[in-house]
């Protein structure tokens, strides 16, 4: 299948490693313009350098995903460089707490919420408002099958992820017809945000999933790369796993 979105533009947070990036990767080997947020400069510069070369082009924004004002900001930077928006991958994340959820004090789960899913809604605001709503688009967010599920010790991160999801399909209904929303749920990726957990696991954790082997990003941006372009214009208010099969499983998994 040719996927091709030459003339579109994304913005795409948390896109100076892992995930984020490799959607970024895929985006711009399609043809399209990206703009790439994350908090450090000096991971978005040699993540922009890792892209020189693609069809597309590339800017990078300094940016933090949990303050409305900058989600602003960011987008007007974006339709001021490229004259329009067009996907708004919302990829940025974190996980602050190990543990059991009540552990959890009040406000290691109001930066998890802060991150996870309340800028979910303030980045689509600041697409929908400033561009989405008169030319349409699509809206993707990475949530986890950890959302899915309870797991130990990441009850927090599980639960925010959960979130993301229904959040998923309540944009899905109130931004169509114009926007098209969906989320995808990897499960256990080799990314810096889960290291912790596959470093040093990986032959232990690549037994339980059926297709033994612990995920890569690449694994998730041809997924990605379809439900942002024309290709899935029917689709929207889903969330789709990848996960090798780990919850295909009767037991469920770790993601």
């Amino acid at each position: 299948m040719q996927l091709d979105v030459s003339g579109r533009v994304a913005v795409v947070t948390g896109a100076s490693r892992g995930i984020g990036l490799e959607i970024a990767r895929a985006f711009c080997a399609a043809g399209g313009d990206v703009l790439l947020v994350s908090r450090r400069l000096e991971n978005l510069e040699p993540a922009a350098a890792s892209l020189e070369g693609l069809p597309g082009a590339v800017e990078v924004r300094v940016a933090h995903v949990g303050r409305p004002d900058e989600a602003d900001a960011t987008i007007a930077a974006a339709l001021e460089r490229f004259g329009r928006l067009d996907v708004l991958v919302n990829n940025a994340a974190t996980s602050v707490h190990y543990g059991p959820l009540l552990t959890a004090d009040a406000s290691t789960l109001a930066k998890t919420f802060e991150v996870n899913v309340a800028s979910v809604v303030s980045w689509s605001r600041a697409a929908w408002e400033q561009a989405l709503s008169s030319n349409g688009g699509a809206i993707l967010n990475i949530a986890s099958i950890g959302g899915l599920g309870p797991e130990p010790h990441i009850g927090a991160y599980n639960a925010s992820k959960a979130a993301v999801i229904h959040v998923t399909r309540q944009l899905a209904w109130e931004l169509a017809p114009e926007v098209r929303v969906n989320a995808i749920a990897p499960g256990l990726v080799r990314t810096e945000l889960a290291r912790g957990i596959w470093e040093g696991n990986e032959d232990v954790l690549s037994r339980h999933i059926p297709l033994r082997r612990i995920g890569e990003v690449g694994d998730i941006s041809p997924l990605a790369l379809l439900l942002v372009s024309d290709a899935g214009s029917w689709i929207t208010g889903q969330t789709f796993v990848v996960d090798g099969g780990t919850t295909s499983q009767p037991s469920g998994g770790v993601g």
